[in-house]
């Protein structure tokens, strides 16, 4: 997440995640519900890889006339966390022609959704040190 010190565990993974454009002042061009996943999460947000989107979606995801609906799917939940985000930033993935990572910072998400994302997010950094054994 660009700009400031991360207050949150940060988490290197495979996750599925739902997401939408969307916007109360706009009309949205693509207002389908898309398939991506995230490598990166943590209680403040997530790295999103996605298609990369087209030019008047990115300007507005830039301006924050765009927000991010997110359904996060979580391998240890049964339903999907419902998030809703801002861009921070974006960044090109010149491996993966065509697609792009945007990088999400939560707005709005119900305390509950909160937690488990933390706990998640705690066990596996556990996870990660007792396979390397570091503990």
């Amino acid at each position: 997440m660009a700009g400031g010190r991360r207050n949150f565990v940060k988490v290197s993974m495979d996750i599925p995640v739902r997401y939408k454009f969307l916007s109360k002042t706009l009309d949205v061009k693509d207002p389908s519900v898309h398939e991506g996943h995230t490598g990166n999460l943590s209680g403040s947000g997530l790295a999103l890889e996605v298609k990369f989107p087209d030019g008047d979606t990115l300007v507005h995801l830039l301006s924050q006339e765009i927000l991010v609906g997110l359904n996060i799917l979580l391998p240890s939940q049964d339903e999907a966390i419902k998030a809703l985000a801002r861009l921070d930033s974006i960044d090109a993935l010149p491996e993966v022609p065509g697609k792009c990572s945007l990088v999400l910072r939560f707005l709005d998400m119900p305390k509950e959704s909160s937690d488990l994302i933390l706990r998640y997010t705690i066990r596996a950094q556990i996870t990660k040190k007792v396979k390397r054994g570091n503990m």
